[in-house]
Order: structure tokens, then C-alpha cells, then sequence
């Protein structure tokens, strides 16, 4: 009986890892697409610059 509890309690401590590792990437995805978003925006700037020089 004692192992049961070791290996429900084993469970739940794996459940509570991998719910976080998913939040952690949730979040990582949205940062990479600002930073996406923020080196469109400067390519943008050097095209327009590019062309006004031009």
C-alpha cells in the first residue's frame, strides 16, 4: 500500500512538471513572435530608408 502512495504522489509531482514546461513554452511563443514582430518593423525602416535614398 505504501508503494501505491509513492507512485500516485510520483504522478502528481510529473503532472505539476509538465503543466509548467507547457506554460514556460505558451509564453515563449508569444515572445518569439514579438520579437518577430519588432525585426519586421526595423527591416521595414531600412527599406524605407534605403529607398528614400535612393
Amino acid at each position: 500500500m505504501k508503494s501505491l502512495v509513492n507512485t500516485k504522489r510520483l504522478r502528481s509531482h510529473y503532472t505539476v512538471l509538465v503543466f509548467a514546461f507547457l506554460a514556460s513554452l505558451l509564453s515563449g511563443c508569444a515572445t518569439i513572435e514579438g520579437v518577430g514582430e519588432d525585426i519586421e518593423s526595423a527591416g521595414e525602416a531600412v527599406e524605407d530608408a534605403a529607398e528614400d535614398a535612393s
